[in-house]
């Protein structure tokens, strides 16, 4: 865990988008971003500048996602992981009915070097520590999803808390692979 005390665990902020951008990027070049992802990096590197600074101003503002980020002393992001409300009564991203207010985690990644350091802790713990200080709706539960051939990840989840809830789909771009729903429960 000392690797995660120099680094600064916070809200990515508006102005900040050629970073998330950035890092994405980078996210999308790891050898099993295949498996973690629903884009390619192709598809992510067209992206128009402009998606970038709406997807970084639209998680500064905090209201329905986030997007923490581990800041080295350096500035060098070397992790980050986003989460966005999933109202009941509304569709999920499947277009499947969602049965209660609930967090759902995306976009989570940390640099090869830095893995096994305690950042990905330290960035669930924050991203969170956001889902339950929300007072309107109040999230019952956090979700994500994990690729059936990501072990590595699996193992992180369970570690940190979260269960396999039984729930298995078809991966949305590639629905010969399964993805499985792990759930936090509101403490």
């Amino acid at each position: 865990m000392e690797q995660q005390k120099k680094h600064v665990i916070r809200a990515v902020r508006a102005d900040e988008w050629e970073k998330v951008k950035e890092l994405r990027l980078d996210a999308l070049r790891d050898p099993v971003a295949s498996l973690a992802f629903l884009e390619t990096y192709e598809q992510a590197a067209a992206k128009p500048d402009e998606f970038w600074q709406d997807r970084a101003a639209g998680a500064a503002e905090g209201v329905d996602v986030a997007q923490i980020i581990a800041e080295a002393p350096d500035g060098r992001w070397d992790g980050s992981v986003s989460v966005f409300i999933e109202d009941a009564g509304t569709n999920d991203f499947l277009g499947q009915a969602v049965g209660v207010d609930q967090a759902h985690v995306v976009g989570v990644f940390v640099r090869p070097g830095q893995r096994g350091s305690g950042l990905t802790d330290a960035l669930f713990g924050a991203a969170l520590e956001w889902v339950w200080a929300r007072e309107e709706p109040v999230l019952e539960r956090a979700r994500l999803f994990v690729h059936e051939e990501n072990e590595r990840a699996a193992g992180f989840y369970r570690r940190f808390g979260f269960r396999a809830s039984g729930l298995v789909i078809p991966k949305p771009d590639d629905p010969s692979a399964k993805e499985h729903e792990y759930v936090f429960a509101r403490p």
